[in-house]
C-alpha cells in the first residue's frame, strides 16, 4: 500500500532552448536521484512527469516538445510519494517527517506541534503552532538538539529573539569587530 504522504523533491525552472528542455531545481542531496524516484506528480498529485536528467541542471520531460509547452511547467513543484524514496540510516530522517511532531522546550514545557518545515536557501526552518500562535524557529543543532521520531517529539531550545547580533547592533550582516 502505498503512502498518502508526498515529499516535494525539486521544481521545474525556466525553458531552456526551443525542443521544450526545462532547467530543474533539485531538492534532493543528490540531484541526480530525482530519475530512480520514477514519476513526478505535481502538488495535486493529478499530473504525472517522467524525466530524463540531463547535465548542467536541465531535464527533457516526457511529452514536452517544445519551448511554450516547457514554459508553462515553469515553477511547478515535483513531488514524489514518501514510500518510493529509500530508507532513512539510524538517526537520519527526512524534513518532511518532522511535521506533526510535538515540541518541548528543554524543561518539558510543551511549545506547540510542527506545523511545516520550510527552506527558502538560508537553511531549514520549523513552524512551530501552538497556544500563542504560530512561530519560526531555525533548524539547527544549537535550536533543535534532540529530536525523536518513535517519540513522535523534538526539543526546541528558543533562539533569543532580542538578542544583539555579533559587534553590537550597527554590525552589518551580523558580522563581528574584527572580522574581515
Amino acid at each position: 500500500m502505498r503512502s498518502e504522504r508526498r515529499i516535494l523533491v525539486g521544481e521545474f525552472g525556466r525553458p531552456h532552448g526551443v525542443r521544450g528542455l526545462v532547467t530543474l531545481r533539485a531538492f534532493t542531496a543528490d540531484p541526480e536521484a530525482l530519475g530512480e524516484y520514477g514519476p513526478l506528480s505535481d502538488e495535486s498529485g493529478t499530473r504525472r512527469f517522467a524525466l530524463e536528467l540531463l547535465p548542467n541542471g536541465l531535464a527533457r520531460v516526457e511529452g514536452v516538445a517544445d519551448r511554450d509547452a516547457a514554459a508553462r511547467l515553469t515553477g511547478t513543484k515535483l513531488f514524489v510519494e514518501r514510500d518510493a524514496l529509500p530508507p532513512t540510516e539510524e538517526d537520519e530522517f527526512y524534513l518532511a517527517d518532522l511535521v506533526g511532531l510535538d515540541a518541548f522546550g528543554p524543561d518539558g514545557r510543551p511549545l506547540g506541534r510542527v506545523a511545516a518545515v520550510e527552506d527558502f536557501g538560508a537553511g531549514a526552518f520549523l513552524t512551530l503552532r501552538g497556544e500563542g500562535g504560530e512561530r519560526d524557529v531555525p533548524f539547527t543543532r544549537a535550536c533543535v538538539p534532540e529530536v525523536s521520531l518513535e517519540a513522535r517529539r523534538l526539543v526546541v531550545v528558543l533562539p533569543d529573539e532580542g538578542a544583539e547580533p555579533p559587534g553590537g547592533p550597527e554590525a552589518p550582516d551580523g558580522v563581528g569587530e574584527g572580522g574581515s
